[in-house]
C-alpha cells in the first residue's frame, strides 16, 4: 500500500465522498485530490480536511480539471444525481460526466477504478436516478477497464444532506412529522462509514472485475428508522401516519415550488416497491467490522466534529 499514490475522487463533496476522505486519510493517504462541482460543499470540504487538493470541475464538460487524471493510481466515481424532478441533470451528471471519466482512465491508463453504483440497479422502481444508474453501470463495464462495482443501499452517516441527515433536521423545525401511510416499508440501511471502509478496502486490495452487493446487515421498517432518528436526535415531534395518496400529492404540490426538493413522489414510489437486496458477507470480504445500526445512528447525530456538519443542496 503506497500511502503517496493519487487518488481522485470525482464527486468527492458529497456524503460518501468527504466520509471516505476522513477514512483514508486515518489510514495514512496523502495525496488525495477531490473534483466536484458544488462550490458550497467544496468549501466545507476544504476546511473539515485540511492538506486534500479540492477543484471546482463540472464533470460532464471538457476543463482544466482533467490534468489530474495523469498519474493517478485510483480513481473512485462518486459523482452522481440522486434527487430533482427533472430529467436533464440526471443524464447529465449520472451518465455525461461518467462517459468523459471513463475517457480519462483509459487515456491515462489508471489501474484501479472504484465505481460507486447503487442497490437500484436491481430495484423494480422506474424512475431517473434509476434509470440512470443503471445505464451508468453498464457504461462502466462495458468498457473492460480494472474496476470493482460496489452496489450500496439508503446511506446515512455523517455530512447527510438528504435522506436521514435532512429528516433528523426536518424533525427539529415541525411539531408534526408525516409517514406515508403505515411507514411499514422494509428498509436495509447501511452505514457510510462502514461502506468507505469498504471501498478503502478495494482500494489497498486492488479488486478488479467483481461486483459487489454491499447491504446493510439489519432490516428495518422505514417507522422504526424515523422512530430511531428521532430519539438520536432528540427531536420532539409528533410522528403521525397519514394516508399514502394525501403524501403524494404533498410532495407533487411542494416540487412545484422547489426545483430540487429533498424528497420527490419518485422517491416515494421507490420507497414503498418493498425491494429486499441481497446480503453478502461483506465483513469477511473487506475485513470489515460493521457498526451496529442502533450504535451507527448515534455516532452520526452525537459526534462532536462532524455530526453538526450540514451540506448543502
Amino acid at each position: 500500500m503506497n500511502l503517496d499514490e493519487k487518488i481522485l475522487l470525482p464527486g468527492g463533496a458529497g456524503l460518501v465522498g468527504q466520509n471516505l476522505l476522513l477514512c483514508l486519510r486515518r489510514l495514512g493517504y496523502r495525496n488525495l485530490v477531490v473534483l466536484d462541482k458544488h462550490r458550497e460543499n467544496l468549501e466545507i470540504l476544504r476546511r473539515v480536511h485540511p492538506g486534500v487538493v479540492a477543484e471546482f470541475a463540472d464533470l460532464a464538460e471538457p476543463g482544466d480539471w482533467e490534468a489530474h487524471f495523469a498519474g493517478a493510481a485510483v480513481v473512485v466515481i462518486l459523482q452522481a444525481q440522486i434527487g430533482g424532478s427533472e430529467p436533464e441533470p440526471f443524464v447529465r451528471n449520472n451518465i455525461d460526466s461518467t462517459r468523459r471519466i471513463l475517457d480519462l482512465v483509459e487515456r491515462h491508463a489508471i489501474p484501479c477504478t472504484v465505481h460507486i453504483s447503487s442497490s437500484v440497479v436491481e430495484s423494480v422502481a422506474d424512475d431517473h436516478y434509476t434509470r440512470t444508474k443503471k445505464e451508468q453501470e453498464r457504461l462502466v463495464l462495458e468498457r473492460g477497464i480494472p474496476c470493482v462495482v460496489l452496489r450500496p443501499t439508503l446511506m446515512f452517516g455523517w455530512f447527510d444532506r438528504k435522506h436521514l441527515g435532512w429528516l433528523a433536521r426536518f424533525m427539529k423545525k415541525v411539531p408534526v412529522f408525516p409517514i406515508p401511510g403505515s411507514g411499514r416499508y422494509l428498509r436495509q440501511p447501511l452505514y457510510a462509514g462502514d461502506f468507505c471502509a469498504i471501498i478503502a478496502s478495494c482500494i489497498a486490495t486492488r479488486r478488479a472485475s467483481e461486483i459487489f452487493n454491499i447491504t446493510g446487515l439489519e432490516t428495518l421498517d422505514y417507522i422504526d428508522i424515523i422512530r430511531a432518528v428521532k430519539r438520536a436526535a432528540r427531536s420532539k415531534t409528533l410522528i403521525l401516519n397519514i394516508p399514502y395518496a394525501l403524501f403524494h400529492a404533498l410532495l407533487r404540490l411542494w416540487a412545484l415550488f422547489d426545483r430540487n426538493p429533498p424528497f420527490t413522489a419518485d422517491q416515494l414510489k421507490s420507497l414503498a416497491a418493498h425491494d429486499i437486496f441481497e446480503v453478502i458477507d461483506w465483513p469477511a470480504i473487506f475485513d470489515v467490522a460493521p457498526t451496529p445500526f442502533a450504535e451507527a445512528i448515534e455516532q452520526t447525530f452525537s459526534d462532536p466534529d462532524y455530526s453538526g456538519i450540514t451540506l448543502k443542496f
